[in-house]
């Protein structure tokens, strides 16, 4: 066999690999897809709970398109199997670049690789039991008296998975920090320094992926912050060592 063949092998058995993996993930979501199905409509009654209850007597949710009735729930239930399966799918990701790490490096990867599921789940449940109620309340009660109140269904649920999203990624803001400080890009001192531009700048991300006004942008803003110093606080355990390196022995 010539050389040129037996370094391609690899490369080919790794994007077979890859492949499959992906394809498990798909397959995982498809899954709970059609296992959710069937609840469908009531999964959206369950995330338009926040602004149905908020809603003056008389006002409900409408369908301003002849299919949104149907559509908008199929799209939160997909929405809702991506999100369901993401421990899988990380689990696909992290079993294809494990072979490739160092013992210490797996010690490192796994604590914040389930650290980053339960705070992008944490952010997501942030918003809808806290986020969504304060801001709903505050929307049906500043209109004219004169106005009905009437949301299309598919428009609230594009602003409802905007939000989620937003604070799912807002609150993997500690390990962006610590893993920033743990590659030595940055320290804890540097940072600190620059927590008036990052305060400043928690408040521009806020205006931007948020409805345009101060309540909303502030309700991201704050926890975009005091997340930022959560990061800081567990980067201050990072510390400044040598390693040498290892054997080809321990690597898989």
């Amino acid at each position: 066999m010539s050389t040129d063949s037996s370094s391609q092998a690899p490369l080919v058995a790794h994007l077979i690999e890859l492949r499959n993996r992906l394809l498990k993930s798909v397959i995982a979501v498809l899954v709970i897809f059609i296992g959710l199905y069937y609840f469908a409509n009531d999964l959206y009654m369950i995330v338009s709970e926040p602004l149905r209850l908020l809603l003056p007597k008389g006002s409900s949710l409408i369908a301003t398109e002849v299919a949104s009735p149907f559509l908008a729930p199929l799209k939160l239930t997909f929405a809702i199997s991506v999100l369901i399966s993401i421990p899988y799918t990380l689990y696909q990701a992290w079993s294809f670049i494990a072979p490739a790490l160092y013992k210490n490096e797996k010690r490192i990867a796994i604590p914040l690789l389930v650290s980053s599921i339960i705070l992008f789940y944490g952010g997501v449940l942030f918003a809808y039991f806290v986020v969504l109620p304060l801001i709903f309340g505050f929307f049906t009660t500043v209109g004219p008296s004169d106005v009905t109140v009437m949301t299309d269904i598919n428009n609230y649920l594009n602003f409802v998975l905007k939000l989620f999203f937003a604070f799912g990624v807002t609150f993997e803001i500690p390990i962006a920090t610590y893993l920033l400080i743990k590659a030595g890009v940055t320290t804890v001192a540097t940072l600190s320094k620059k927590r008036p531009y990052v305060f400043l700048g928690c408040f521009v991300i806020g205006m931007l992926i948020t409805p345009p006004d101060i309540f909303s942008q502030t309700l991201l803003a704050i926890p975009m912050w005091l997340l930022f110093e959560l990061g800081l606080l567990a980067g201050r355990t990072v510390k400044v060592e040598i390693e040498e390196p290892e054997d080809d022995s321990e690597q898989v």
